[in-house]
């Protein structure tokens, strides 16, 4: 667990206790599935995405970047094809 991790997890968890929210509650507002609140809690998952990052900094009300994100990894999505480009 890193340090970033636990401190994530301490201030999701003390965010929803103070406003009396649910995980479910708390997935609605920051448009996150309850995994990912979940999985940012436990403090045992890896940083947040930087999508889900500047989720938690819109309601946790911090400064946009001061939450670290872990690297973005690309998916094996098939490229688009150019709609240009002449179909066979």
């Amino acid at each position: 667990m890193s340090e970033e991790s636990a401190r994530l997890a301490k201030d999701l968890i003390e965010f929803r206790k103070a406003e009396g929210i649910s995980v479910k509650e708390l997935a609605m507002r920051t448009r996150l599935s309850r995994a990912t609140i979940m999985l940012h809690e436990s403090g045992d998952g890896p940083l947040p995405l930087p999508f889900a990052a500047r989720r938690f900094e819109e309601v946790l009300g911090r400064a946009p970047g001061s939450i670290p994100t872990g690297p973005h990894e690309p998916t094996d999505r098939i490229p688009r094809r150019d709609p240009g480009e002449a179909r066979g």
